[in-house]
């Protein structure tokens, strides 16, 4: 591996990791539940609702899917921001903005693609949401920042 690819790969991990584990902690605050029923609902996009019935394999199951997604989602911003000046030299509206992408892509694209329920928002659980989708980005652009100038 280059010593260009590592800070790179640092931040996806870190980025990821600590997003994704935070977004967990984040739902489970929103909606007064156990993080263990929360990574169920997550696991519940492959299983759907039996995942429900499941016990800590499948939150076990739930955990991998969110920090593969969130793994995911750090490395395009990573790779974006390696190409993208403004997202070096603005990182916090870079993550602020990416954020919303992934608000969006998440409950419009991923979700309704997957076998688990549709969420209802009402306007109090939908603020809260995406607060939370702005701190994933804000965590994930926080540890690209620090790759990215690394790198350079």
């Amino acid at each position: 591996m280059t010593e260009a690819r590592t800070p790179a790969l640092v931040a996806t991990l870190c980025g990821g990791l600590v997003a994704g584990t935070l977004d967990v902690g984040a739902a489970s605050l929103i909606n007064g539940v156990s993080p263990w029923i929360i990574l169920r609902a997550i696991a519940s996009g492959l299983l759907g609702r039996e995942a429900f019935h499941g016990g800590m394999a499948v939150s076990l199951l739930g955990l991998a899917l969110q920090w593969g997604m969130s793994l995911l989602i750090a490395a395009i911003f990573v790779v974006a921001s390696r190409r993208l000046a403004w997202m070096r030299e603005r990182w916090i509206a870079a993550g602020v903005a990416y954020g919303v992408v992934v608000f969006v892509v998440m409950e419009y694209v991923v979700v309704p693609l997957s076998a688990a329920a549709k969420p209802h928002f009402t306007a109090q659980s939908l603020l809260a949401n995406v607060l939370a989708m702005l701190l994933f980005g804000l965590i994930v652009a926080f540890f690209a920042r620090d790759a990215v100038a690394a790198a350079e």
